[in-house]
């Protein structure tokens, strides 16, 4: 394969120019650019159309899922790679929900991000060794799971269940929403209930995974 035309995005100077060398010596690839927020990364996927974004899925203004997300609802013909620091089920799950093509750790070596590269670009999925062997699996069976399940809370509850697990407090719910916290409380348990969890962090791992909040919003 030749002339797979990349885009770069990562907040962190340094790393960013570091692999932006290493790639621009790897016979037919060309990185086009290099964005240091999801903003950026928008522009330049709108005016550059690239082949391969290699995405970081931490980022100060809009998270890596959250841009990835959006590139594919108005550029799914662009393939997205998520670079990041955690070979986590969790993450893997919520990047292959938003249309991520490819996965990689960022202490992969150099050949296997490479391959990574070429495989996504011929319309193919690739997830770093690490999480490959039970991933997609455990994506298979949770996927029409967590969405049947999901389907079965009513519009309140599912604006509950995204406000518990971006943080919020009962209080804080309540006051968003106009609601008295005794409803609050009362949606949480009917939830919990329906959903066959037992606590607090159960809830919030369950809107993670059923795609209803990203990773970063959800970590406790």
């Amino acid at each position: 394969m030749s002339g797979v035309r990349l885009l770069l995005v990562d907040d962190h100077d340094l790393l960013r120019s570091g692999l932006s060398m290493l790639l621009q010596n790897v016979g037919g690839f060309t990185v086009i650019a290099e964005a240091a927020s999801g903003q950026e990364a928008l522009r330049y996927v709108a005016t550059q159309r690239p082949d391969v974004v290699l995405m970081d899925i931490a980022m100060p203004d809009a998270n890596g899922l959250e841009t990835t997300a959006q590139i594919m609802r108005e550029h799914p013909e662009v393939r997205v790679i998520i670079l990041s620091m955690h070979a986590n089920e969790v993450y893997v799950l919520q990047a292959l929900r938003v249309g991520a093509a490819g996965y990689v750790c960022k202490d992969a070596r150099l050949e296997e991000l490479e391959a990574a590269i070429r495989t996504v670009a011929q319309g193919e999925l690739y997830l770093t060794p690490a999480v490959s062997k039970y991933v997609v699996a455990d994506y298979v069976r949770r996927t029409g799971k967590e969405e049947s399940a999901t389907a079965a809370l009513t519009t309140r509850q599912r604006q509950i269940l995204q406000l518990i697990a971006g943080g919020h407090t009962t209080q804080e719910i309540a006051k968003l929403l106009v609601i008295s916290p005794k409803t609050v409380e009362t949606h949480r348990s009917q939830m919990m209930e329906r959903l066959c969890i037992r606590d607090l962090a159960g809830l919030i791992r369950y809107a993670i995974r059923a795609g209803l909040v990203s990773p970063d919003e959800g970590d406790t």
